[in-house]
């Protein structure tokens, strides 16, 4: 597995060796130990979520808060999406910023989002199937979340705006202030 840092301390993008053969292909797809050597990072992932959408979709931007935070690591199965991730941390350098990355079933990468951050995606590709790990259990009341297109983080999502498909509850999400 390579492991690169992104300009966001913590958070990792990750790239696992592919074996191909005339039959498809195999990855070892995570491996807690491997991945703590790499980064240093020691979790335990708890819960496993998987989504589908199609084209348009905005997901985001959300996260747990709390006793209930989570780190997540994400990837694509089917279909490709811009995944992005804000830092929320006050006290860390890169506060206010965010990473887009291209995930999808092709380039098999994935997005180690550390607890503290935002994190959502946009769906680039006709139809997508999206998996994350999540190293704490989801809890309603310490759910939070921020309107996608705060200008304050000025993310690019790929998506012309009268193609965007969201839910209520992420178009009534308010402002990071």
């Amino acid at each position: 597995m390579q492991v690169e840092e992104t300009k966001l301390k913590g958070c990792f993008i990750l790239q696992p060796k592919v074996f191909r053969d005339n039959r498809g292909y195999f990855v070892e797809s995570f491996n807690k130990h491997v991945f703590a050597e790499k980064t240093g990072v020691h979790t335990d992932f708890v819960q496993d979520n998987q989504s589908s959408s199609s084209y348009g979709t905005i997901r985001g931007l959300h996260t747990q808060t709390g006793d209930y935070a989570q780190a997540k690591l994400v990837r694509v199965l089917e279909g490709e999406v811009l995944d992005i991730a804000v830092d929320i941390r006050p006290d860390s350098e890169t506060y206010l910023q965010h990473v887009a990355v291209v995930l999808s079933a092709d380039n098999m990468k994935q997005l180690f989002v550390p607890r503290g951050f935002l994190h959502g995606f946009a769906v680039l590709s006709e139809k997508t199937t999206f998996f994350y790990k999540c190293d704490n259990v989801y809890n309603q009341a310490s759910e939070a979340g921020v309107v996608y297109n705060d200008p304050q983080f000025e993310i690019d999502w790929m998506i012309p705006e009268d193609e965007r498909v969201l839910s209520e509850k992420d178009l009534l999400a308010p402002t990071y202030k």
